[in-house]
């Protein structure tokens, strides 16, 4: 196989760009094998827009057309683990969109299914893994640049959302369409890249605001905090609200931190003896050095890199790198089994807020899902899940 044939399902916002990076020869070993979408609108767009791409209204029926090597779901959130456990049934290789599902019972179901074929290639579209920034911190901090993690703080409120965003469909912002509401569809990348990077948190607690700023009924102001196995500390804040916004993540370690800004700029700060040494050894006169700004190089070293990957590049890399895993074997920077770990995080702060009480991680699966469908049958809108 030279080229992987793509198949997207759901011709939407990411859909379309996807469709559009494939026929523009973008993607350098994968080419648009068909698109699959019940609106009939779609199917005139895609007819005029991609005349030589087979269109289906049923998903199934693609997959088994023998028109297409992969799938990738651009479909709503419930939708993931299901369409990827059907690919892999008929053989398919299959690419989900983040989240992987709503809440990990489901996903579970997924990564247990997919074990069984090892043959196909199962990974999941988190394309932030490719920005040069996150590869870089998650190397400097597997390095040991910084030291043992002491403390993480994420403000991600980047998200700004108007009402109209949210009226403008049926499913989006509720239980039981979408799931939940910044959490599952602006941060989810956000939630990976703090697991990636620092790891799992042990313990989560959660103050969350439901319909706080907007006319929705899931959560718009999230404040959330984390601790870790090794006793490190983490907050991770999060909103649809602010329109100025902020994007500022900070790692802090015993031999220094470092300082992510705006997704762009990365500042490491490094110690020149671990912070235990320094407490045991310094002089109230180096102190004051410190508190008046006079410290100099011998207390720490500072690096600044700037990075700006060009848009669109990073979803083009998770495309070729999932699609070189089905050609040569080449290893996946986002397998699909990683995508629980988000969808656990996501779920520990929901159900802590639910609660009342810090929730240790992994949960009872069957008390969240028995939470959520309280809420998706007080909407009245959706089936409750099983």
């Amino acid at each position: 196989m030279e080229k992987v044939r793509l198949g997207i399902i759901g011709l939407g916002a990411e859909g379309g760009m996807y469709a559009g990076f494939l026929t523009d020869g973008k993607v350098n070993n994968m080419v648009l094998g068909a698109i699959c979408d019940i609106d009939p609108l779609k199917r005139t767009m895609a007819v005029e827009k991609y005349p030589e791409i087979p269109f289906y209204e049923d998903y199934i029926q693609m997959m088994d057309s023998g028109e297409v090597d992969a799938i990738v779901t651009c479909v709503p959130h419930y939708l993931h683990p299901q369409m990827g456990i059907e690919a892999l049934k008929r053989g398919v290789h299959a690419l989900v969109e983040k989240p992987a599902g709503v809440y990990t019972k489901q996903v579970r179901e997924l990564n247990e299914f997919a074990s069984t074929k090892p043959e196909l290639t199962f990974g999941i579209f988190f394309n932030q893994r490719t920005n040069s920034l996150y590869q870089t911190l998650k190397k400097l901090i597997e390095d040991g640049e910084i030291g043992a993690i002491r403390r993480t703080n994420w403000m991600i409120t980047t998200w700004w959302r108007p009402q109209g965003y949210y009226d403008q469909s049926e499913w989006r912002a509720t239980w039981g369409g979408e799931g939940g509401g910044v959490l599952v569809n602006q941060a989810p990348h956000q939630l990976d890249l703090m697991q990636w990077i620092c790891g799992m948190p042990a313990k989560v607690y959660s103050k969350v605001k439901y319909g706080y700023q907007r006319d929705i009924a899931v959560e718009d102001e999230v404040t959330a905090m984390f601790e870790y196995e090794n006793g490190a500390t983490g907050v991770f804040v999060t909103c649809t609200h602010d329109v100025l916004g902020t994007d500022r993540f900070e790692i802090l370690g015993d031999k220094g931190k470092i300082v992510v800004d705006g997704s762009r700029k990365l500042t490491i700060k490094r110690l020149a003896r671990p912070e235990s040494e320094m407490s045991s050894s310094m002089s109230m006169q180096d102190v004051m050095k410190i508190f008046m700004g006079h410290s100099g190089n011998d207390i720490y070293t500072e690096e600044v890199l700037e990075f700006n990957d060009a848009f669109g590049i990073q979803h083009i890399s998770v495309m070729e790198n999932f699609a070189a895993n089905i050609i040569d074997g080449t290893p996946l920077i986002a397998p699909g089994s990683d995508g629980i770990r988000g969808v656990r995080l996501a779920n520990a702060i929901h159900l802590s807020s639910w609660l009342g009480k810090e929730i240790e991680v992994p949960f009872d699966e069957e008390l969240f899902l028995a939470e959520l469908n309280k809420r998706i049958v007080a909407e009245n809108k959706y089936p409750v899940n099983a």
